[in-house]
């Protein structure tokens, strides 16, 4: 049997677009291949669960625009679905003058973007919300919140398969033959026939771009985000979330405290060069990948550019010391003590071959091919936009 499409990865992007294509047209054949035992098993099962607002991304883009839409709509999923959520905001906090400033252009910026309640606080009215948190101001997101992404998932495959998707385990993708109006799609689960190939495969994307012959024009490199767990007799610390002020040069958010939605409070992550792609603890290294990332020119010029701030990583990640000054700037409150090693996840960062972080969401279509190249996130947030998004892509190349 030839299907209509066959999707590479069984994370929560490929599981969306998947569900709405099926949802959508009942009559188009829908297969997943995941290479995993599980569907969600790594960026979708390892991320903070986090449903963000919207309010750091640069106006107009994909990333704004998707994210601040598929906030409100995996509320409502989650809603009509029965899956743990709470929407209950976020503070941003400026710990110096300088940063107060910035949080002027992030007001800014969410304002842009559409959302609603924001508000620059000073440090009484902060304290109203986050007694503990530190600081000298601080911009109060009242729309973000936390869920289950792996739960998400979960009901996405449900909804899938209700609908006659096929979910495959265990089908790591190793090649494709190109065979009259299909694609033959060689997996280790054996071969499939599909008319068109969406590649939602996350940390190995653009491997997979390559296997079907694209040059993808960045390399997907993995860095690791390790947290700490704060003790329970510690977590009222922190009510919701505290975040600091990001810093504009790289699309990564800072240490900051997270309430989970099953209670508990964690702290991080940082962003520390993983020496694999599934590389979640120090001791995960694969000597091929490394050395693919270490011959890569756009990895180099990276390095080049912000090999400073990788040290101060890897540092902050080696010295329980210096990860907890970086929340104690948050939370003054927080002691070494208080700090046990928690989860970690891996983000896939699309680096272009200038050394550039990719920032936006990159989708390539070529013939019956549409690669998914940068979605990381708020990609769990926005995973429903995000679909339909590549359900028009794969609608304008059918």
């Amino acid at each position: 049997m030839t299907y209509d499409i066959a999707v590479v990865g069984g994370g929560i992007v490929g599981l969306s677009f998947a569900m709405q294509a099926a949802e959508q047209f009942p009559h188009l054949r829908v297969l997943v291949l995941e290479k995993e035992a599980a569907i969600a098993s790594h960026q979708t099962g390892h991320n903070s669960g986090v449903i963000h607002s919207g309010v750091y991304y640069k106006a107009g883009s994909l990333k704004a625009r998707l994210c601040v839409a598929g906030a409100r709509e995996m509320v409502a999923f989650c809603s009509r679905h029965g899956i743990p959520h709470e929407v209950c905001g976020k503070l941003i906090v400026a710990t110096d003058s300088d940063e107060a400033a910035q949080l002027d252009d992030l007001l800014a910026r969410g304002v842009a973007n559409g959302l609603e309640g924001l508000r620059l606080l000073g440090r009484e009215a902060m304290l109203e919300i986050e007694p503990h948190a530190g600081g000298v101001r601080a911009l109060h997101v009242p729309s973000t919140g936390i869920t289950n992404f792996a739960a998400v998932a979960a009901k996405y495959a449900e909804i899938a398969a209700a609908n006659g998707v096929e979910i495959k385990t265990n089908a790591g993708v190793v090649g494709f033959v190109r065979s009259g109006n299909a694609v033959i799609v060689q997996t280790r689960a054996g071969d499939f026939s599909a008319r068109h190939v969406v590649n939602c495969a996350g940390l190995h994307s653009d491997r997979v771009a390559r296997m079907a012959g694209e040059d993808p024009g960045v390399m997907l490199v993995p860095f690791r985000g390790e947290y700490y767990d704060l003790a329970p007799s510690r977590q009222s610390l922190v009510r919701a979330l505290i975040y600091p002020v990001p810093d504009a040069r790289y699309p990564f958010l800072g240490v900051h405290f997270t309430r989970r939605i099953q209670g508990n409070v964690d702290a991080g992550p940082n962003a520390v060069l993983a020496f694999r792609r599934e590389g979640y603890r120090w001791r995960d290294f694969h000597l091929g990948e490394t050395l693919e990332v270490f011959k890569n020119s756009g990895f180099r010029a990276m390095a080049r550019q912000h090999w400073r701030n990788g040290l101060s990583e890897f540092q902050r990640s080696l010295r329980k010391r210096d990860f907890v000054r970086s929340c104690q700037r948050l939370v003054p409150e927080v002691r070494m003590e208080d700090m046990t090693p928690g989860g970690s996840g891996v983000r896939a960062q699309a680096v272009a071959s200038d050394g550039t972080l990719v920032d936006d969401f990159r989708f390539v279509a070529r013939e019956r091919f549409l690669h998914v190249l940068n979605v990381p996130s708020p990609a769990a947030t926005a995973s429903l936009p995000i679909g339909r998004e590549i359900l028009k892509m794969v609608g304008l190349i059918a």
